[in-house]
Formats: C-alpha cells, sequence, structure tokens
C-alpha cells in the first residue's frame, strides 16, 4: 500500500494512492459506508500504531463521481470515519501537486459530505472552501462532573463541534493534557447528556476558544479530536465552525477575515460569504440560522513517499487497537 505524508499547519495527514481497498462505484458516501464496514482492517493498518500514531489522519484517493472534480477522498482517523477534514483536504492538495496531479488553479475534491473546492497558490499555500457550515443551537449548557456547567455553541463545520469560549486554563502548548482530561470530560458529558447535532450524530470535536497569543491573530484554539488526540493545526473544520458561529452572532461580516492561531502556533486565515439559497435549501434544519461557506487558506508540506508492507505471520499487521 503506497502513502504520500504531509503535514498541514504541524497536524499529519496519510494519503493512500495505490493498493487501497476496492470499495465499488457508489457515491463517496455510499464508499465510505463500505469502507467502514468491511476493510477498518485497513484503515487501522495505515494509521495505528505500529505504523501510525493516534493523531495521525488517513485519506483514501478516491475515483470522484463528479467529472468536474479532480480525485475524491475518504478520510479517517484512529478510530474510525470522518465526515471532512479541512487540514486533510490541503494535505491532499498538496500532496497531488507533489504528485503532478495538479498545479496552481482552482480545483474540486470530492468527500462523502459534498464537493470542496481547492485554490493552490503554491506548491504549499491552499485555500479550500468548505461544505456549508452552520450554527445548530446557541450557549447550551452541560453539566460535567467536577467541573460544573459549561456552556458552548453546537455547530456543523463538516464535522459537529461543540465550541466554548471559555477554555479551562490558558491555551498553551505546556497545558496540553490539562486541555485534554477537560475536552473528554466534556464530550462524555454531552454523550451522557443526550446532546447532539442536528441529525443525532454525536458532537465528537470539543474546540476551546482563547485570545490569540501572536500578533495578527484573532483567537488561539484547542481542538480534541474523535480519537483522543488534539489537533496542531487551528483545524479547517473547526476554524469553520468558528466562522459559522461569528456570523450567527453577527459578530464577523461576510468578507472579513478572520485569522484562527492554533495550540502549537500555526495559523489558517479564514473568511465567508453567505450560502445561495441554492446551497441553503440543502440544509432544511437549519431553521433559519445563517448558514455560511467557509474559505479557510493555510499551508501543507509534503514529508515522505512510503510503501507500508504486511509481512505474513505479523501479529500487528492490521495495527494495535
Amino acid at each position: 500500500m503506497d502513502v504520500v505524508d504531509s503535514h498541514t499547519g504541524g497536524e499529519p495527514t496519510r494519503l493512500i494512492i495505490r493498493g487501497g481497498p476496492d470499495l465499488g462505484s457508489g457515491s463517496l458516501a455510499e464508499r465510505r459506508a463500505v469502507f467502514a464496514r468491511d476493510f477498518d482492517h485497513v484503515r487501522r493498518r495505515c494509521v495505528n500504531e505500529p505504523r501510525g500514531s493516534d493523531f495521525l489522519v488517513g485519506g483514501l484517493l478516491c475515483e470522484p463521481i463528479d467529472p468536474s472534480c479532480a480525485a475524491g477522498v475518504i478520510f479517517f482517523n484512529n478510530v474510525g470515519m470522518l465526515h471532512m477534514c479541512g487540514h486533510g483536504t490541503m494535505g491532499v492538495a498538496a500532496t497531488l501537486v507533489h504528485l503532478g496531479r495538479i498545479g496552481p488553479g482552482v480545483h474540486q475534491l470530492e468527500t462523502p459530505v459534498g464537493v470542496v473546492t481547492m485554490e493552490v497558490h503554491d506548491a504549499n499555500r491552499v485555500t479550500i472552501q468548505n461544505v456549508p457550515s452552520w450554527r445548530y443551537r446557541e450557549a447550551v449548557s452541560v453539566d460535567v462532573p467536577e467541573r460544573g456547567q459549561v456552556t458552548g455553541d453546537i455547530v456543523w463545520g463538516g464535522n459537529w463541534f461543540f465550541c466554548c469560549n471559555e477554555p479551562p486554563c490558558e491555551l498553551r502548548l505546556g497545558n496540553v493534557r490539562q486541555l485534554t482530561d477537560a475536552a473528554e470530560a466534556v464530550k462524555a458529558a454531552l454523550v451522557q447528556q443526550g446532546t447532539t447535532g442536528a441529525d443525532g450524530g454525536e458532537t465528537d470535536h470539543i474546540d476551546f476558544f482563547g485570545p490569540g497569543q501572536t500578533d495578527g491573530s484573532d483567537s488561539r484554539n484547542f481542538v480534541l479530536c474523535p480519537g483522543g488526540a488534539y489537533d496542531r493545526s487551528p483545524c479547517g473544520t473547526g476554524t469553520s465552525a468558528k466562522l459559522a458561529a461569528l456570523a450567527a452572532s453577527g459578530a464577523l461580516e461576510p468578507g472579513a477575515t478572520w485569522v484562527q492561531e492554533s495550540i502549537i502556533g500555526s495559523r489558517f486565515i479564514g473568511r465567508y460569504r453567505l450560502a445561495s439559497e441554492e446551497e441553503a435549501s440543502l440544509i432544511p434544519a437549519a431553521n433559519g440560522t445563517p448558514i455560511i461557506i467557509p474559505s479557510i487558506t493555510g499551508q501543507a508540506f509534503v514529508t515522505g513517499e512510503a510503501t507500508l508492507i504486511c509481512q505474513e505471520g505479523d501479529p500487528f499487521a492490521n495495527g494495535i487497537g
């Protein structure tokens, strides 16, 4: 199985470019379901130890259904399938440039939750136009054992996020353990209290926001991903969720710039436009909340190429866990 590794703002992506499973010719959403049902061992083999790690996000390069798309991709991590991945999309763009499949310009990428636009500025700088994003519920309070009430917004940015503007401690790298523990406790409380996204899906990303800590940044965040690892980047879908929450509150105008800084100091530049009537009609559950189309700019760098080998008799050929 041949892969190309990259990182986007410090967050790694491993893209399977050859030797992945045959998922048939259905939609990307249907192929994602086949992947999850029949080929979970491939996911584990690719991103779990001993070949991978908890914070590695994987992607399977696929033939798209939409002929206007340069490629299709299905994203996954150490515990399962993902709907979308913003930093991973930038990593896919950088990988496709590295492979000579695309060059500077505007390209489309098909994902299980819709078509994403990638504007390649150069070999490493990419702007993605994400799927329609919107705030589902505002100021939701959850009772977290030993921590009291925690309040945040439930927002769709390509994944479901609980966005909290009152972090449990300072957002710095030395506090990662405390932040992780707090985010895991919030996530468990959301599940226990039955607090979900509009489709009943788990609010499986926890996003703590605080003030920016370097010149020119509007905010710093800490994102806990579903597998229990924190996002080294500012998180593309998480930044999209932040933009949607700001738009819903009237705190950021269309076209205005929002600079989101990660826990390690890497940056994404975010902007949004309001969704068209046609785009908004696809999300009836929004119930009048502004639906936005986010654009996120960041940098991605290819870090390696490899062939993953499964030797006969290896007890951990399909990964640990």
